[in-house]
């Protein structure tokens, strides 16, 4: 402590100065020092206080463990005084059982108040009997108060107490019914004096208030059962029907009574075979009796169920809906014995299920009526027999049956692969007769599963009827494609045993219409799937498909993936478009579009067939010349070896003009014609040298062919497949001179044509060149505006061809270079020929061999 003070002095005295502040610093340590005192003094005080309260707290402790002992010691006396015991491990079993003994005595005197409680209201509610039914129904209420909180406790308790509920729920129905029998003569006392169930029956002002009290009566009896019910799904999709109201289910026995009378025992309505009689009675009695409930009931209904939550139920709210409610246990009961009695008789068991459907679309559309479950769109009798009561897979076994039996009559009738001609437009591509029997069927189909409410069952339909009989009829149409081309193939005769003749029929307008029928029926399927596509109702199942398919990995019975491959690949997907027949229409679409191919294939060969004389002849460069008089304006005959050709297309086009649209008949001409110019051009117009009678010949073969084709096919088509050829053959017939004399030159010597730009000696020199083939003075003229008679095509160069350019002239532009080739052809008004191809036909003419 001195080395410390020390040290502080030095810290602070360090010169003489320092000295001054002494009395401060004297005057700081003295507070500091007061400061640590008193600290030490509250220390010192916290210690003791703690210390007193430790010590207090070890006494009381000491005295309660003492107060334990001697309580312990006190009941293990008193228990072995009770228990007759001599240790306590002995008496505690003995005292546990006393005391499980009391506390079912207890619980037994808690059930027999509980009873005493019940039978007194009982009793209670009896004696009001006696005096005011209105008066029995408050005890009535109090008791099933008592039930419904037992039910929720015996719930709790996991079913601690079965017998007495199952005796307080004995007692309250017996009460329940001796009231409700009370109130329902009071009302049935009512309806006699308005002779109930006349249809034109009213209430009068003198009835209205008895009539109002019994109606209001029954309505406050059955109330709070109406509050305690739950409108919800149960386990296996069941749903819990709504109640029928009370006063209705007195409105309706009579009714009920009159139902059985005629649609039960031995009566003539009685009928399996006409469910259609009973139900068409129960929407009579609709019609009848709706505008007296409307008048009489739905006022009381409103006044009664207003303010409580019933009201939001149009079920109970609405009267017409409420006298709904009421007819349907009877026709549940009706439906469910008949459908076990035509259960082993298809036709009649389908027969009631579609007028079953047929009543609840009536039901549901004409008169509103949604089931009692709010914003849910009921879904009808029909589906609570065939979804809940298991019957849809029997009626839809008995539908595809049916389906498919009628689908093979349609198959094996003798008209089933004849063209209809009559039944489509006449310029539509034409379906066979089975085909259009087919789409008919599945239309059908169609509008007997539409009612169906539940969305997987209309998938099972549509997938296992309508989409199975498209595969049907597709492996029908593909099979006969197979046979065809097998009997027109060389090791498919051999093994099928073809003759000749029956081939060349196959080949003909014979194979043509056999193609046409497989064509014309995958066409027409094809666009009736996608109409059907754009149908409202495919739409929904498609919307629903979709929807269903990103929620769950399972529709109904079938994975995703094997729905997508029954209807559309772009099922589940986020992509837009898509629809139920894709597949099924994509299939029909190869078909469709091989058929077109088969055909265009068949008339290709059969025109190269037919062109094989043709090809072989060589007259072009050395027919003669044309002479220069009247006749020579009229076409030359087209030549006899083309007649094959031409009765081969006359024949052909003439039947597919008949057969197909305008579309695919100008593709598959075009096609052809395409062939027939290629052959031309590679066979004749390339191939030989061509004098100007003998071009004029060939422009004569053309249109002959063009006559033939736009006659069936229509103006315009052939001189488009065969443009090339055109121009090929009016290049290699162009006249040897121009006759421009009178607009771009003048005539030079030996009736020369001096074209502007070229001189005197130069058309002299062509004259000469002229003269050095040795040619006649017609062929001379031919070039002349005046005299010439230039055939191209059938027609003469002084008729059209006035102003036409020379063979010398285009010969020489021609050659000159690809621009001046190309100006020259455009000039000439030669579109398709390229500059080569156009020197290769110009070559060709005789005039220009050297």
């Amino acid at each position: 402590m001195d080395a410390r003070v020390v040290d502080y002095l030095d810290d602070k005295l360090q010169t003489v100065g320092d000295l001054e502040s002494l009395d401060a610093l004297l005057e700081s340590i003295h507070a500091q020092q007061g400061l640590l005192k008193q600290q030490l003094h509250d220390a010192q005080k916290d210690l003791s206080e703690a210390k007193q309260t430790a010590r207090e707290h070890q006494e009381s402790l000491q005295a309660r463990v003492a107060n334990f002992n001697t309580q312990q010691s006190d009941i293990d006396r008193r228990l072995l005084v009770i228990t007759a015991s001599e240790t306590s491990d002995e008496a505690v079993p003995r005292f546990e059982a006393v005391l499980d003994s009391l506390q079912r005595l207890d619980m037994a005197n808690a059930y027999l108040e509980l009873l005493q409680q019940i039978h007194e209201l009982s009793e209670e509610a009896q004696m009001q009997l006696k005096t005011s039914n209105e008066a029995a129904l408050a005890p009535y209420k109090q008791l099933r108060v008592l039930h419904t909180r037992l039910i929720r406790l015996q719930d709790d308790a996991e079913g601690a107490a079965p017998q007495l509920l199952h005796h307080v729920h004995q007692i309250t129905q017996s009460l329940r019914s001796q009231i409700l029998d009370a109130f329902s003569s009071q009302l049935q006392t009512v309806l006699k004096k308005i002779r109930w169930p006349r249809p034109d029956a009213t209430i009068p002002s003198t009835l209205q208030s008895e009539w109002e009290i019994a109606i209001t009566n029954l309505l406050d009896l059955q109330i709070p059962e109406l509050e305690t019910m739950a409108y919800t799904k149960g386990p296996g999709d069941k749903i819990q029907l709504p109640a029928v109201l009370l006063p209705f289910e007195v409105l309706v026995r009579p009714l009920e009574m009159r139902f059985r009378y005629h649609f039960e025992g031995d009566k003539p309505t009685n009928r399996i075979d006409r469910p259609e009689y009973f139900l068409t009675h129960i929407t009579s009695l609709l019609n009848d009796y709706s505008g007296f409930v409307a008048d009489f009931m739905q006022p009381i209904l409103l006044k009664r169920f207003r303010g409580t939550e019933l009201v939001l139920n149009p079920v109970y709210i609405d009267a017409t809906s409420a006298l709904i409610t009421a007819t349907l246990p009877m026709l549940r009961t009706k439906v469910g014995s008949l459908l076990a009695q035509v259960a082993s008789q298809p036709h009649l068991l389908s027969h009631l299920v579609h007028e079953v459907m047929a009543f609840d679309t009536t039901i549901r559309e004409e008169w509103g009526y949604d089931g009692g479950y709010g914003v849910e769109r009921w879904k009808g009798l029909s589906w609570e027999f065939l979804a809940q009561g298991d019957w849809f897979g029997r009626w839809l076994q008995v539908e595809k049956n049916f389906a498919l039996a009628r689908y093979q009559s349609i198959v094996d009738a003798p008209d089933f692969g004849d063209l209809d001609y009559e039944s489509v437009d006449p310029k539509a591509t034409k379906p066979t007769k089975g085909a259009m029997r087919v789409n008919d069927l599945l239309e059908t189909i169609t509008d007997r599963y539409r009612p169906l409410t539940s969305f997987s069952q209309k998938l099972r339909f549509l997938i296992d009827i309508q989409i199975a009989i498209f595969d049907k009829l597709h492996e029908l149409l593909r099979s006969n494609l197979e046979a065809y081309l097998t009997m027109t193939t060389s090791i498919g005769r051999a093994v099928a045993g073809v003759s000749k003749e029956e081939q060349e029929k196959l080949l003909g307008v014979e194979g043509l219409e056999r193609l046409c029928k497989t064509y014309g029926s995958a066409d027409y399927l094809e666009r009736a799937m996608r109409d059907w596509s754009d149908d409202v109702f495919f739409l929904d199942m498609w919307e629903e498909l979709n929807h269903r398919a990103r929620q769950a990995q399972n529709i109904g019975n079938m994975s995703v993936a094997d729905v997508a491959e029954r209807t559309s690949s772009a099922v589940g997907s986020a992509e837009e478009g898509g629809a139920l027949f894709d597949e099924t229409a994509a299939s029909y679409s190869r078909l469709r579009i091989r058929s077109e191919q088969i055909i265009t294939d068949t008339l290709n060969s059969n025109v190269r067939v037919a062109l094989r004389a043709y090809r072989q002849i060589n007259p072009w460069a050395t027919l003669g010349s044309v002479s220069v008089s009247p006749s020579a304006h009229a076409a030359p005959s087209p030549s006899a070896e083309l007649d094959p050709l031409l009765a081969q297309l006359s024949a052909t086009f003439g039947f597919l003009s008949r057969a197909l649209a305008a579309a695919p008949l100008r593709r598959i001409a075009r096609a052809v014609l395409a062939t027939i110019s290629n052959t031309l051009w590679d066979t004749v117009l390339t191939r030989h040298r061509f004098s100007t009678t003998g071009a004029a010949q060939l422009n004569a073969d053309l249109a002959a062919i063009c006559r033939v084709v736009d006659e069936a096919v229509g103006h315009g088509v052939a001189e488009a497949g065969l443009r090339k050829c055109l121009e090929g053959a009016r290049l290699v017939g162009l006249p040897v001179r121009g006759g421009r004399s009178s607009s771009t030159g003048e005539s030079g010597p030996r009736g020369t044509t001096i074209r502007s730009g070229v001189s005197a000696d130069e058309a002299e020199a062509e004259a000469e060149d002229w003269d050095a083939w040795g040619a006649t003075e017609a062929e001379r003229e031919e070039g002349k505006d005046d005299t010439g008679v230039g055939v191209e095509g059938g027609r003469t160069s002084g008729e059209e061809d006035a102003g036409e350019l020379g063979l010398w002239e285009v010969e020489r532009r021609l050659f000159a270079d690809n621009q001046s080739a190309r100006e020259v052809l455009e000039e000439l008004g030669l579109e398709t020929l390229t500059e080569g191809e156009a020197r290769t036909a110009l070559g060709r003419r005789v005039e220009l061999a050297g």
